[in-house]
């Protein structure tokens, strides 16, 4: 296998939603390159599985890293896309969205407005 870049693993971190299969950490950096982050349009409205997922996602955001920026590491990407741009922003100046090593920030005010329960201090799922 060839060299795969470093990637922080963030210990602790739920690694999905349990009973629906979607991931929320990946287990080993792409062999194939780092995949980008980018805003994508999110499509989940509230009361359904895809909001949910978000806000279960946010929740493990928030209560793993609190309002400090956070290594992108082992986070998943497409994850990660979904609230891009609006409930997580980039925490430096020259954010590079294809390096493990970016640094994000949870933009709280955003990111209560849009998933209030995100911040409750247990999620039921």
């Amino acid at each position: 296998m060839a060299n795969l870049p470093d990637m922080t693993k963030h210990r602790g971190f739920p690694s999905g939603m349990p009973g629906t299969g979607v991931q929320f950490t990946i287990r080993r950096a792409n062999p194939k390159g780092v995949t980008p982050i980018k805003a994508l349009p999110r499509h989940g409205r509230p009361g359904t599985k895809e909001h949910r997922i978000d806000a279960a996602f946010l929740h493990a955001l928030w209560h793993h890293f609190g309002d400090e920026p956070f290594e992108r590491g082992n986070l998943d990407a497409a994850r990660i896309n979904l609230l891009f741009g609006r409930e997580i922003v980039p925490a430096e100046k020259d954010f590079d969205p294809t390096s493990y090593e970016a640094l994000l920030m949870i933009n709280e005010k955003v990111a209560r407005q849009s998933f209030p329960e995100s911040f409750e201090d247990v999620f039921e799922v």
